[in-house]
Formats: structure tokens, C-alpha cells, sequence
């Protein structure tokens, strides 16, 4: 997670937790349905806004003996339970608070002053005022998390800020920049709601509006359950597949591949499989002067006896021939390898088999031998 990401965190939960304690207090002054809401509105967003910052913390430990890729998946559990929490607490109480002013909507009445400090204020101004704070402190969070939403969509290529919403690889960052823009589309609601019972002397807007601002967040809250479930699936990386796929195509000694799978980590690492296979022509081609190299030099090692180099020579042949292959084998893995890192740095763990080279299936070397392990024949 970059610095920008961990300072969009902390700000929210600072702002958020700023707004809350002051719409609390004009909520409880002007008894406004809409103020209460958006007081829990803000409450929930600082207790989740805590659980994505305990969430980055915890991911950005180390791999250890138990968790062999890091701890990176830790992140999207964290931000799971925050949107679970979003809805079951916020949109809840949101909407059992509406429930509960719309019943009781016979028995009371507008607020139109309330002291403060020895002073009567008028109960639209204070709430207006309060929702002016909490707009201008929400505004600055959501400017702060934008920014770094924005730079990473222009690093990624994309154009249109609702398409890279929709495909986000970084649940947190998108979590922020949701509650915040819910944060302030709810301020929005809650003044209309306070404006417009003020205006018509009916209670029922201030109602509304504050049960359309619970509704929004368990629409906010579903959305971010699915980002972080798709995660904790083990969802494939298809642009890394495809990456793959491209390179398979475009290598001069690669013929195909088969099995390729993917598994997403976290949004900084990937685990890409293949098998692949060589071209035949490709794995011939110029390996003839080097295998007979090859071969004299591990003759040299073995012995200088006349005799025993030549009941030696077919194992040789066989043992230099399968460690040419398997050299080239290895310099052809590490090519593609260095290729997908290059282009897609996530990808961080890559395993590609070659097909047919030193498989458990392949038969033994004619000299008796076992090539694959480097075994010498005995002699008598």
C-alpha cells in the first residue's frame, strides 16, 4: 500500500471522527430525523475507515512460515467485516431510526430554536452549519483519497473513473473514495430533508430524506462485500493470463502451453502456472558442438583410463545431451519469466514446467544410466 493510500486512510478516520461527535450534538438539539442518520452515518464510517487502517497494517507484514505469500489477504478480510458492518449498523439503525421518527410522527413537532450556552439559535442554522463543517471536512478526505484514486487510473490506463471503479484491484482505496462521496451525497440529503420540513412545516421530508441516506449505505455496503469477496475466492488474473499468452505467441522456441492458472494474492502479488512446450527445431538447432563439449568434459572428470571412457561414452552422451537441453530449457523460463515481471511486477511467484523434459515418466538412458539425476552406470 503506498504512502498516498495510508494517508488517505488516516485522514478520513480523523475527519470522520471530527463530523460524528458534531452532528451528535445538533442531532440531539434539533431532534432532526436526517441529523441522527448522518450522525450514525459518520460514526460507522470512522469505525470502518478503522478497520481498513487495521487491515493495511496487518497486510503489510512479511512472509512467514505460516502465511507463505505475506499477509496480504489479511487486508480485504478487514475490509469485509467493515462493509458487513456498514450495513448491518449503519443501514440498520438508519432505517430503524426512520421507522421509529415516521410512527411517532403524530406526537411530535418541529424544533424551531435551541439554547446553547444561554443563547437560542435557530435549530435550521445549527444543522446547516454543522452539515456545512462536515461538508467541508468530508470534502477534504475525499479530495486527499480522489487524488491518489486518479493517479492510479492514469497509471493504469484507464479513462473513465467509473469503469476503473468497477474493476478496482485495491478494495481499500476504493472503500475510501465510496464513503466519502457517500458522505457527502448524505449531507447533501440530510439539508434537503432539514430545508424542506422547515419550509412546509412537514415532518415527513426530514423522514425521507434520512431513510433514503440508510438505504444508500447498504447499497454502498454490498458493493464493497463483493470487491473484497471476489479476493478471498481465489479470483484469476486474467491480464496477467493474457500477458502470458502474448508472450507464448510472439517467443521464436516456444511451440504451446497448456494449463495455464493464475491466483490473485493481493493486488501486489500473483501466482501464475503453466506447462509449455519447446519447439523441437528450436531445441536442436546449434546444440550438437555443445553437447559433445559437454560430454568430453564430464568424460575428463569421470576417468583417463582408456578402456573405462569408452564403456562410459554412451552414458556421457545421454547425461550431456539432457543437460544441454535442460540449460536451455531453464534460459527460455528464465526469459519469459523476466518478461512478465518487467511488464506486470505484480505477478511476484511464477512455475512453468517444460513438457517432456526430465518428467517421472521418462524412460531410462540407453547407457544405463540416469541422466535426469546424474547416476553413472556401475561398473563390474
Amino acid at each position: 500500500m503506498s504512502h498516498s493510500s495510508r494517508k488517505a486512510v488516516i485522514t478520513a478516520i480523523i475527519s470522520n471522527a471530527l463530523v460524528t461527535v458534531i452532528k451528535f450534538i445538533a442531532s440531539a438539539l434539533s431532534g432532526s430525523a436526517s441529523m441522527a442518520n448522518e450522525a450514525v452515518h459518520s460514526l460507522m464510517d470512522t469505525l470502518n475507515q478503522g478497520f481498513l487502517f487495521l487491515g493495511l497494517r496487518e497486510s503489510e507484514k512479511p512472509a512467514d512460515t505460516i502465511y507463505a505469500f505475506g499477509h496480504g489477504q489479511k487486508k480485504y478480510l478487514w475490509n469485509l467485516w467493515s462493509a458487513i458492518g456498514l450495513f448491518s449498523i449503519g443501514a440498520g439503525l438508519g432505517l430503524s431510526h426512520a421507522w421509529h421518527s415516521w410512527e411517532g410522527l403524530g406526537n411530535s413537532h418541529i424544533i424551531e430554536t435551541v439554547s446553547i450556552l444561554g443563547h437560542e439559535v435557530s435549530a435550521l442554522w445549527l444543522n446547516l452549519t454543522v452539515l456545512g463543517i462536515g461538508f467541508l471536512l468530508e470534502g477534504y478526505s475525499f479530495l486527499v483519497a480522489m487524488r491518489e484514486f486518479l493517479r492510479r487510473m492514469r497509471a493504469s490506463g484507464e479513462k473513465s473513473p467509473l469503469a476503473y471503479l468497477i474493476r478496482a484491484d485495491d478494495p481499500t482505496l476504493m472503500a475510501i473514495v465510496l464513503e466519502d462521496s457517500a458522505a457527502m451525497l448524505g449531507l447533501t440529503l440530510a439539508a434537503l430533508g432539514i430545508i424542506l420540513t422547515v419550509a412546509t412545516g412537514h415532518a415527513e421530508y426530514d423522514i425521507f430524506f434520512s431513510a433514503l441516506i440508510a438505504i444508500m449505505l447498504g447499497g454502498i455496503a454490498f458493493y464493497l462485500s463483493f470487491i473484497n469477496m471476489r479476493f478471498l475466492a481465489d479470483m484469476r488474473d486474467m491480464e496477467a493470463e493474457y500477458l502470458f499468452q502474448d508472450i507464448v505467441e510472439d517467443h521464436p522456441e516456444l511451440e504451446r502451453y497448456h494449463d495455464l492458472r493464475s491466483i490473485i494474492i493481493d493486488e501486489q502479488n500473483t501466482v501464475l502456472v503453466a506447462e509449455i512446450e519447446l519447439k523441437e527445431e528450436a531445441m536442436v538447432n546449434g546444440l550438437q558442438q555443445k553437447i559433445s563439449d559437454v560430454r568430453d568434459h564430464l568424460l575428463d572428470e569421470l576417468t583417463s583410463n582408456p578402456q573405462q571412457r569408452e564403456q562410459l561414452q554412451q552414458y556421457a552422451l545421454d547425461r550431456a545431451a539432457v543437460e544441454v537441453i535442460i540449460g536451455r530449457a531453464e534460459r527460455i523460463i528464465d526469459e519469459i519469466e523476466q518478461d512478465i515481471k518487467a511488464r506486470l511486477p505484480r505477478v511476484s511467484h511464477i512455475t512453468l514446467e517444460v513438457e517432456g523434459i526430465c518428467s517421472p515418466e521418462a524412460p531410462a538412458t540407453s547407457g544405463g544410466g540416469d541422466a535426469c539425476t546424474g547416476e553413472a552406470p556401475q561398473n563390474s
